[in-house]
C-alpha cells in the first residue's frame, strides 16, 4: 500500500516528532519550497539542508537552490521510472 505517497523504490522513515509542529516552525522561504518539492520530504532534513547552506553564509535563494539540488540527487536515486502525460 502506498497512501499518499505514491510509488517509490526510496525508503521511508518512521518519524519521532510530530512532522506539521517542525513544519510550523519552519521559516517561510523553507515552506513555500516544501509545498512545491516533488517528493513528500521530512521537514527535519530540509530544515538540516537549510541551516547549513545559511551557515555558510549562502543568500536565501543560494539556500533554496541547495534544496532543490538535494532533491534532484535524491529523484535520480530512485528507481521507479515516472510517466509524465
Amino acid at each position: 500500500m502506498t497512501g499518499n505517497l505514491g510509488s517509490t523504490a526510496l525508503k521511508r522513515h518512521r518519524r519521532k516528532a510530530d512532522p506539521m509542529m517542525t513544519y510550523d516552525r519552519l521559516p517561510q522561504p523553507l515552506r513555500s519550497w516544501l509545498a512545491g518539492a516533488a517528493l513528500p520530504w521530512c521537514p527535519k532534513s530540509c530544515k538540516r539542508i537549510w541551516e547549513k547552506a545559511r551557515s555558510n553564509g549562502l543568500s536565501v535563494d543560494d539556500a533554496i537552490a541547495a534544496l532543490t539540488e538535494a532533491e534532484r540527487k535524491t529523484l535520480s536515486r530512485d528507481t521507479h521510472c515516472i510517466l509524465v502525460n
